[in-house]
This record gives structure tokens, sequence and C-alpha cells, in this order.
């Protein structure tokens, strides 16, 4: 019975380091994604780095990205900046490999 236990403690510790890393990831990519959308509109050095972490708050106001997606998307087109959803969520999508890749080299 041991070995049964020692397998689901491991499998847990497993699941909860899983879970970590992919909360850091994805905060990660919204902060690249915000610092990404925020240089658009000429955003530089301590405005960039607060506009990044407000995207990074963003996310926990619903589950998923779309609340991330709209709050970019309504500040790009307030600062006239023309865009989409599908260009915004590409741009997202390359963000969280360059996310993921910095966040295993760390």
């Amino acid at each position: 019975m041991a070995t049964f236990d020692d397998r689901a403690k491991q499998f847990e510790a497993r699941y909860s380091h899983d879970e970590e890393l992919r909360f850091k990831v994805q905060a990660r990519r919204n902060r690249l994604f915000g610092e990404w959308a925020g240089a658009q509109w000429g955003l530089e050095g301590e405005d960039l780095k607060a506009y990044g972490l407000s995207v990074v708050q963003s996310d926990f106001n619903r589950p998923g990205d779309d609340d991330v997606l709209e709050k970019v998307l309504a500040d790009l087109s307030q600062q006239g900046i023309a865009t989409d959803a599908r260009r915004l969520r590409n741009r997202m999508e390359e963000l969280l490999q360059e996310a993921k890749t910095q966040i295993m080299a760390e």
C-alpha cells in the first residue's frame, strides 16, 4: 500500500508543479503581450512596464484569455490603432512560446 501512496504523492507533486509552471508562463505571456501592445502606441520605460502589469492583472477578471484580449483590443482601439481579435490572438500564441522559452531558461 505504501507504493500506491508514494505514487499518489508523486502525482500530486507533479500536478502542482505543472500548474505553477502553467501559471507562470501565462502571466509572463500576458506581460509580454501588454508590453508589445503598449509599444504599439509609444509607451516606454516605466509606463510600458506598468501597462504590461495591468494586462497581467486583467487576466484575473475571468477564466480564459478573453479578458486579456478584450482589454488590449479596447486599449489599442482607444489609441487609434486598428487591429482585430484574430491578429491579437496570433500574437498571444507567439508570445506564449516565447514565455515558455524564457521560463524554462530560468
